[in-house]
């Protein structure tokens, strides 16, 4: 028996939990797809399986596939879910195991780079867009889909509407930033989204917007990695060195926990550089 047809019915009442637990879309797309290649895996529905094939798919996604962290983690989350929620078995979750993140220090552009790279944006509408996602410190997902209205120039910060974890916040509007979309209004007279895509009615896809930057990248010159997290981990840690608290910057960013924020900490150069070596406080050493 083909093992999609018999997760249908399990596949609705996990759409359904997810549904009713505010899960975004996009998560319970992610969700179901994961649950569907384990039970393709195995040729058998999650229902008849428990911790040891778990373990076993763990170890075939790590050694076999060699999947990213992310990918991992997503597969965990997806598992942890459906048999804790859907199948009600919770003592299967206690052998499903999250895996440890790396900690890998992002990529952060100098203010002369981030100024290099726009440059080499020769679009309006891109410019715009990459400004805006560096000035508010934006997610990709989140500056595609800003409404013209989400620009309030009265109270000078932009609204982000259901950024990740479906929370709505605001930031701060630059001024420099708002002579900017004002002349790329006049120019393109958008009417709904503010980035509007190809198709009438539609925002700009993640993926033109993507291909735009890495292109962009390549004819900047420069010689580090430049993707809309790098301009937003840019902004982060700019603010960092300008002054800024840890707790402000991580409400702007919309990060749920504090230790996430407090990355930036490790990537500021001015912070590393104000910091004195105790070597510094040492008494004078004779050097006969």
């Amino acid at each position: 028996m083909n093992p999609l047809r018999q997760l249908t019915p399990l596949r609705q009442r996990m759409i359904e939990d997810m549904s009713v637990r505010n899960l975004s879309p996009k998560t319970q797309q992610a969700y179901v797809a994961q649950v569907s290649k384990f039970a393709k895996h195995f040729g058998k529905s999650p229902e008849l399986m428990g911790p040891e094939e778990i373990r076993a798919y763990q170890v075939f996604l790590v050694h076999e596939r060699h999947v990213s962290w992310a990918a991992f983690n997503q597969t965990v989350c997806a598992l942890r879910f459906l048999y804790r929620i859907t199948l009600g078995k919770d003592w299967v979750v206690r052998h499903i195991p999250f895996p440890k993140r790396p900690r890998k220090l992002p990529v952060v552009l100098g203010p002369a780079e981030v100024a290099q790279f726009f440059a080499s944006v020769t679009s309006v509408k891109y410019r715009a867009i990459f400004m805006t996602a560096y000035a508010a410190g934006l997610r990709v997902s989140e500056v595609v889909q800003l409404r013209v209205t989400d620009i309030d120039s009265q109270r000078m910060v932009i609204n982000v509407r259901q950024g990740k974890g479906r929370k709505d916040r605001y930031v701060m509007l630059s001024p420099k930033l708002l002579d900017l979309l004002r002349l790329y209004w006049k120019v393109t007279r958008p009417s709904v989204w503010l980035f509007p895509g190809r198709t009438p009615g539609h925002h700009v896809s993640l993926s033109i917007v993507q291909r735009v930057c890495k292109k962009a990248a390549a004819s900047s010159g420069l010689t580090k990695s430049v993707t809309l997290r790098t301009l937003r981990h840019s902004f982060a840690t700019h603010l960092l060195e300008a002054g800024a608290d840890v707790r402000t910057i991580q409400m702007l960013l919309g990060h749920r926990s504090l230790q996430t924020t407090a990355l930036y900490t490790h990537v500021s150069n001015e912070r590393i550089r104000a910091t004195q070596s105790p070597f510094d406080f040492l008494p004078t050493v004779d050097r006969q």
